[in-house]
């Protein structure tokens, strides 16, 4: 599998909410690195697998719907936007956010990643 199919799986298997696809594709010894309209976090698995669930508790389902995906070696760039349904309005569908972000891919894990995002 080359990197951009790993990441395209990863986004498409709904992998922000899901434990167990985050477990599958993170490698153990995960950096990334967030600059968010509400500041800059660095992060680890543990720590994206929080985010997991939290995301998880908060809406039903979410998509990705991407703009580009870009591969250069192991590394792959993907900008898209993050649909979101929360779990106060399940039958609306909403855009939580718009992300870039460049992962590096080693062993067939998700090793590095550095993310911006805004807000919708």
């Amino acid at each position: 599998m080359t990197a951009k199919e790993l990441v395209e799986r990863f986004y498409q298997s709904d992998g922000f909410r899901n434990k167990e696809v985050m477990q599958e594709f993170l490698d153990d010894d995960l950096e990334f690195h967030w600059h968010s309209t509400k500041g800059f976090l660095k992060m680890d698995k543990t720590d994206l697998m929080e985010l997991s669930k939290e995301l998880n508790r908060s809406y039903t389902s979410s998509r990705v719907a991407f703009s580009h995906i870009l591969e250069e070696g192991n590394s792959v760039t993907v900008r898209f936007a993050y649909f979101v349904t929360p779990i106060e309005t399940p039958t609306e569908e909403q855009i939580l956010a718009y992300f870039i972000t460049i992962w590096e891919v080693a062993d067939g894990k998700l090793f590095r990643g550095y993310q911006m995002s805004q807000l919708d």
